[in-house]
């Protein structure tokens, strides 16, 4: 532990002042009877009876003046002022309020309600204790006006200091607490909208023999007693179409998933992920449920289908728009998937646009590179993307019209891409000859390169209804529904660098 700063020796040594009174500076329990707001919201419906409240919370502001205190506390609900006087309070204890007590602290107070001459709502205080005090001062920003407008000094703004103390961010800055508020209401939403609709929430392995289910680098660990090598999950795909095999027709899960990739503002080495399943539906019909499903969670979350998100304006009511992929990077990098059949001449129309391909990339891949560069960031309003490369869909079925591609689609809002689905493949062979046909394309160390499943090759012997299935990220519907640009805000502890002091 770092050593105390001398701001920190002084309030530790308050600690001792607290014991000499016969207060305790951490204490074992708490007696609450309302919340901050409950008690306001109490206060302003009473008639006549007198109201008395124990309240508790974290020191904001406090105004000492002699004989008398004004404190305001601050709790999850929102803020009360606290009102002190000698008459009730006695000179000892107010001299300790004074003295001992800090911004920062936490304390309970227990007294009755009245209405000062401002019309602000008070516990005038009868009692009070410590229930922890606090060491290490928390930043406190200063308003000023200037010109007429209101500037904020010594806020707690600093990126890289919120994400390490997350902690400290959410004590001091009401609205970073907002959002985990709205993200917990769209994972209740997304639970509710599929609990409503017959799906059964499930969960699956988060340590794997073989990782599946989508084109990534997993962790890997060692299982000591076993002698085994594992995997950190990076989707839960595999596991729950086998249930499907299992006659449990509409199932979700949602959990975290772990992928050894790059960080960027939109990608974190763990991230929440939602996947469902149903039977005996194709893509067509989970991209109608998908846009209802977003829908209902926005509605849900913030109130309105239609959000902020930067300087757009953003409508996610259903329909969304739909295009081929084709037809989008037509539109978007001006290059005719059609006229390139092969990887060799898309290669070359790549290179003759100024795209450079990665050397050795499938044709697959090099879609996908056009897709990410020049189509994702333009998708601003809702739309679906349909019909995806075969070689980089390796567990989508083959199109119905058209054999070089797979029924797929990814669904994007706000230029960055929310889900992924497919008509999933149910035909153990061709599913077995996919597997076959990427350990050849890819080199070993190709983050797009599917490991063979041979027991998910099994279940799907056993018989696969057809059906249709969709990923989605809780972290990037979180930033579109929070009009935040990074995915570090939406995550309470995200993963940052080493920091070398």
């Amino acid at each position: 532990m770092p050593e105390l700063t001398d701001l920190e020796r002084v309030r530790a040594e308050k600690i001792e002042r607290l014991r000499a009174a016969g207060m305790p500076a951490y204490a074992l329990s708490a007696e609450r009877t309302h919340t901050a707001a409950q008690v306001i919201a109490e206060f302003e419906a009473a008639v006549d009876d007198r109201l008395e409240a124990s309240v508790v919370g974290r020191i904001k502001s406090a105004r000492h003046m002699g004989k008398t205190s004004f404190v305001h506390i601050e709790d999850g609900s929102g803020r009360l002022q606290l009102y002190f006087r000698v008459n009730e309070v006695g000179e000892e204890r107010l001299d300790l309020l004074e003295q001992a007590f800090d911004l920062g602290d936490f304390i309970q107070a227990q007294g009755f309600l009245f209405r000062t001459k401002t019309g602000e709502v008070t516990l005038h205080v009868e009692h009070f204790r410590m229930l922890a005090k606090a060491i290490t001062p928390l930043p406190t920003p200063k308003v000023e006006v200037i010109d007429g407008q209101q500037v904020v000094h010594d806020a707690f703004a600093d990126p890289e200091a919120r994400y390490r103390q997350r902690y400290v961010d959410l004590a001091v800055n009401p609205d970073v607490r907002q959002i985990f508020r709205t993200r917990a209401r769209i994972l209740r939403a997304a639970q509710t909208f599929l609990d409503e609709r017959g799906f059964l929430e499930v969960e699956t392995p988060i340590l794997q023999p073989i990782y599946g289910g989508a084109a990534s680098t997993p962790f890997t660990t060692h299982h000591e007693q076993l002698h085994q090598d594992l995997y950190l999950r990076i989707s839960f795909e595999l596991y729950l179409k086998r249930l499907l095999v299992g006659n449990l027709e509409r199932v979700y899960e949602v959990g975290r998933d772990f992928r050894n990739e790059g960080v960027s503002f939109k990608h974190n080495p763990e991230f929440t992920q939602l996947e469902f399943y149903m039977a005996y539906v194709d893509y067509h019909q989970m991209m109608a449920l998908t846009e209802s499903l977003v829908a209902y969670i926005a509605e849900q979350a913030t109130g309105s289908t239609t959000i902020d998100f930067g300087e757009h304006r953003i409508d996610l009511t259903p329909p969304w728009t739909r295009m081929t992929l084709s037809d989008a990077i037509r539109q978007h990098a001006e290059i005719d998937l059609d006229a390139h059949p092969t990887a060799d001449s898309l290669r070359g129309a790549m290179e003759g646009a100024g795209r450079e391909p990665s050397p050795g990339a499938s044709r697959g891949k090099m879609i996908d590179s056009l897709l990410s560069t020049f189509v994702e960031p333009r998708l601003i309003q809702p739309a679906f993307l349909l019909d995806y490369p075969r070689d980089i869909s390796p567990l989508a079925r083959q199109h119905r019209d058209h054999p070089e591609l797979v029924e797929r689609f990814e669904g994007f809002a706000g230029g960055m891409e929310l889900c992924n689905a497919f008509s999933e493949l149910i035909d153990p062979f061709d599913q077995e000859q996919r597997f076959l046909e990427m350990g050849r394309t890819y080199q070993a160390d190709d983050e797009e390169r599917h490991p063979l499943d041979e027991d998910y090759l099994q279940a799907m012997r056993y018989g696969m209804p057809p059906n249709g299935g969709v990923g989605m990220g809780i972290d990037r519907l979180t930033m579109l529904l929070t009009n935040h640009r990074s995915i570090r805000e939406v995550i309470l502890f995200p993963h940052l660098r080493q920091r070398e002091d």
